[in-house]
């Protein structure tokens, strides 16, 4: 019988603890309050909901497809092959156009290379000689043009390299001093990006739907006069990476294209448009490549060429929200939450760190006993 009772050893185990609600007269915790429930309140409103939009679901992995061409012609030396004509097939990698690109703007041209024996440029490391033991037969060139034959002859009048059995003559490394394709700064190029989020099974894409089909042979993007049309400059995108373009024509470089979407399917689909942005992401950028023919004599011949150039790589960002009642209960849930943990922590504020935190306790926590008369009835 004893058990049950208050102060037994199962009365602490059967007690019932209840909200008790005191008023205080306290400004200073009073203004706390309501300074930490503004604070909540501004969170909620201004973070969750009108920054984050928190009552959306999102889709942060859209499908993309990139598009290019360029377009533009230019006139340059090569070689020994005098003035040539460049256009979109001569000047662009891989021709068929993708999220990577190559344009040309400066080479270097060694013409009617064939197989057989030449002295190795002098420019190459270990191939000075000044006797034919100075160049051991069947060695590969480090760094070099071919595979050395046992004899060191002379380059020029003033030097003495190794023999190599490799493409004669060797390669021409004498670099311009001004980019040969310096028209290449007007040419454009034509993105077309088409992005789809499975989630909410929507696409766009970011070319301007117009029935004029002269639109886009003649429009340039602007971000400010003309922003539906994807149509780039050559020199703005440099220019707008931070690089002049004569500069970055001459050695070549990279450049990253960067497009951003940012769709609020709550809206109008006419208002999810993308964001362009271009940034320098390599100085010097080159590869060779070489085109082969048959002469008269049944003689294999080929023109070599050592490419400089400007590499874009598009790369495709973006994100959508749609209103969903699931990431909306979880938000409100949450501002919900931090209005409990304001009062949680004026409660703190006054219980422990107080002047009158003695007071405030037992106004607090107070112990409610039943009536005198049932406790006996009870026992």
């Amino acid at each position: 019988m004893t058990g049950g009772a208050p102060g037994g050893p199962c009365g602490g185990v059967l007690d019932y603890k209840t909200a008790k609600f005191a008023l205080t007269r306290n400004r200073r915790v009073g203004l706390l309050h309501r300074l930490l429930q503004l604070g909540v309140l501004g969170y909620l409103l201004g973070w969750v909901l009108l920054v984050r939009k928190g009552y959306q679901d999102t889709d942060a992995a859209p499908r993309a497809a990139v598009v290019t061409k360029l377009k533009g012609t230019a006139v340059a030396e090569v070689g020994g092959a005098g003035r040539r004509l460049w256009d979109a097939a001569d000047y662009t990698r891989p021709p068929q156009g993708g999220n990577v690109l190559f344009l040309v703007t400066n080479f270097i041209a060694t013409a009617k290379q064939a197989q057989g024996t030449c002295p190795e440029s002098p420019s190459v490391l270990d191939v000075m000689c000044t006797e034919d033991a100075d160049c051991p037969m069947g060695n590969p060139v480090v760094h070099g043009n071919g595979i050395k034959t046992g004899k060191c002859v002379m380059f020029n009048t003033t030097h003495s390299t190794c023999e190599i059995y490799g493409w004669c003559p060797v390669e021409n490394s004498t670099l311009p001093r001004k980019p040969l394709l310096a028209e290449a700064e007007n040419f454009t190029l034509f993105i077309k990006n088409t992005v789809h989020f499975t989630k909410f099974n929507f696409s766009k894409c970011n070319t301007l739907q117009t029935n004029d089909p002269t639109y886009f042979k003649s429009c340039t993007y602007d971000p400010f006069f003309n922003p539906f049309c994807p149509v780039f400059r050559v020199r703005d995108m440099v220019e707008a990476a931070g690089e002049t373009f004569r500069d970055l024509a001459l050695l070549g470089g990279s450049i990253g294209v960067r497009i951003e979407w940012d769709c609020d399917l709550d809206h109008p689909a006419a208002q999810c448009q993308p964001q362009y942005s271009f940034s320098l992401q390599d100085r010097r950028y080159n590869f060779r490549t070489a085109s082969y023919y048959w002469d008269s004599q049944r003689q294999l011949y080929r023109n070599l060429l050592k490419l400089y150039g400007i590499r874009f790589d598009i790369s495709v960002h973006g994100q959508a929200g749609k209103f969903s009642i699931i990431p909306a209960a979880v938000s409100f849930g949450t501002g919900i939450a931090f209005f409990g943990a304001a009062t949680l922590v004026c409660d703190l504020v006054l219980l422990y760190l107080d002047a009158k935190a003695d007071v405030y306790w037992k106004e607090k926590f107070e112990e409610a006993k039943p009536p005198k008369g049932k406790t006996e009835a009870a026992a």
